[in-house]
């Protein structure tokens, strides 16, 4: 990110477009939350400070008051440094181990193995490095981890900070260049590394994948690509395991990179600094443009006010279906959230949150949520009309309802379960559905607003429509 993480309550002004997504607030009372984590069918979500507490918000709403982790005494703070990543292992239901990316108190890039207590809601204090990256600037660091759809462990990192990669860090693969080869370690930088965090080479508390495309080059064993300025936040779909970058552009351009699954081995290249997006910035002894992987799409600064991409997910949860087959960022300094389909295409500025996004999140069933630094919030799509649910033969009434509402099945296609939920997502009601075409749910006891209705149908498939309660 280009811009300090410092949080505060002033607004930025609004641009004029149609709004079509919303915040609902989840979780309150954090400090500066640069990441939400959640280990794999774990209803928990783990939000991470940059300040270096891991704290637990429950399903619920709820936030621990004991932190899962704190880490604040190893950390440096400041620019874009602290702690920045969290990935729980795929196997952690059973190992119970998890992974963190800090800069130390020399600014240096950590990525750190962690396990939890016999308490789940807090770790081990002790952990393990398994690695330190040299960092010739405060800003620039990258800070994402994830878990592939491999196993393995991906960490972003960042060209080392200054401005245009002034040593050339992101596109350098050599050990043995002038500004390398007294710290090695910043071979990594502008990289994505990949490590095989269940085996062990030699002296190192993690192994390499044997498809790593430089697997056989002593110093360089972790990389996979290069070629990104800073990689400010990359996720996996879970369902397809695509991945989605957000790498953040110099002056003009922010970027948005898909690899589809299976990804490769070859060695991709991001094209930072020759090019920044699409656009030539320093081409001078570059690679040929066809080598490198470009942008699935992107936009300026010029057009849109904007100034640093916050990537996010590709939605693939279940309330909204409108939103299926989208990747949702937002800009950090504009605080828009955009929209782009997965076959790429062109961004739709979806809505204009009025905050400084460090962070999107992804809960076990593909619901997305925002950081606003201070708030952890729910998104919800306003666009998912009566007339969708509507078209495949279920209707309600009355609507806006007080006491109780009909939801009623056509000849085609009857309900097996009906679920109401609020616009947080948190479920209130569940009914089995009766044979009959015509069942009635209990309102009665719900506070006025607005709600969702799912219908599960006999189909398999489920059907939403919004619910009024005067």
């Amino acid at each position: 990110m280009k811009k300090l993480l410092l949080f505060s309550a002033l607004l930025l002004s609004s641009f004029s477009f149609s709004q079509v997504l919303t915040l609902q607030s989840f979780g309150t009372g954090f400090s500066s939350a640069v990441a939400i984590a959640h280990p794999p069918n774990d209803s928990r979500l783990f939000v991470v400070q940059q300040g270096g507490l891991i704290r637990i918000l429950n399903s619920n709403g709820t936030v621990n008051a004991t932190p899962f982790l704190n880490l604040s005494t190893l950390i440096s703070t400041g620019s874009e440094r602290g702690l920045l990543g969290l990935a729980f292992h795929p196997n952690y239901a059973t190992n119970g181990l998890f992974f963190v990316n800090y800069t130390n108190t020399s600014g240096n890039t950590v990525i750190a193995r962690y396990s939890v207590s016999a308490n789940p809601n807090v770790a081990n204090t002790a952990g393990t490095i398994l690695m330190t990256i040299n960092q010739p600037y405060s800003n620039h660091n990258g800070g994402s981890i994830q878990f592939g759809p491999d196993g393995y462990l991906y960490i972003g990192m960042g060209d080392g900070g200054s401005g245009g990669d002034p040593q050339g860090y992101a596109q350098n693969l050599s050990l043995t260049n002038t500004n390398v080869v007294s710290n090695p370690s910043r071979i990594y930088l502008g990289k994505m590394l990949r490590i095989d965090v269940d085996t062990i080479a030699g002296a190192l508390n993690y192994g390499f994948p044997a498809t790593n495309p430089y697997v056989a080059e002593a110093g360089k064993e972790e990389i996979w690509a290069r070629g990104l300025r800073n990689p400010w936040k990359f996720s996996f779909n879970r369902l397809n395991g695509d991945l989605w970058i957000g790498d953040v552009g110099q002056g003009e351009v922010e970027e948005i990179n898909k690899v589809a699954f299976p990804l490769p081995n070859t060695g991709l290249n991001f094209g930072w600094k020759c090019y920044e997006g699409n656009v030539a910035y320093s081409t001078s002894g570059c690679p040929a443009i066809s080598t490198m992987t470009m942008p699935i799409s992107q936009y300026t600064h010029t057009a849109t006010g904007g100034c640093s991409i916050t990537g996010g997910y590709v939605y693939t949860g279940s309330l909204y279906p409108n939103l299926l087959n989208k990747y949702v960022f937002a800009d950090y300094c504009t605080g828009e959230i955009g929209l782009l389909d997965t076959s790429g295409g062109t961004i739709t500025w979806a809505y204009n949150s009025n905050l400084f996004i460090p962070a999107f999140g992804e809960d076990k069933d593909g619901e997305l949520y925002v950081s606003g630094g201070s708030v952890i919030y729910k998104l919800i799509d306003q666009s998912f009309s009566v007339s969708e649910f509507e078209k495949v033969g279920f209707s309600m009434a009355p609507n806006p309802a007080k006491n109780s509402v009909v939801v009623k099945s056509s000849s085609n296609i009857t309900a097996s379960t009906i679920e109401l939920y609020d616009l947080s997502g948190k479920l209130l009601l569940s009914k089995n559905a009766e044979i009959t075409q015509e069942n009635t749910l209990s309102t009665e006891n719900l506070s006025s607003g607005m709600y969702l209705v799912t219908v599960i149908a006999s189909d398999g498939n489920k059907y939403s429509s919004k619910l009024a309660i005067e």
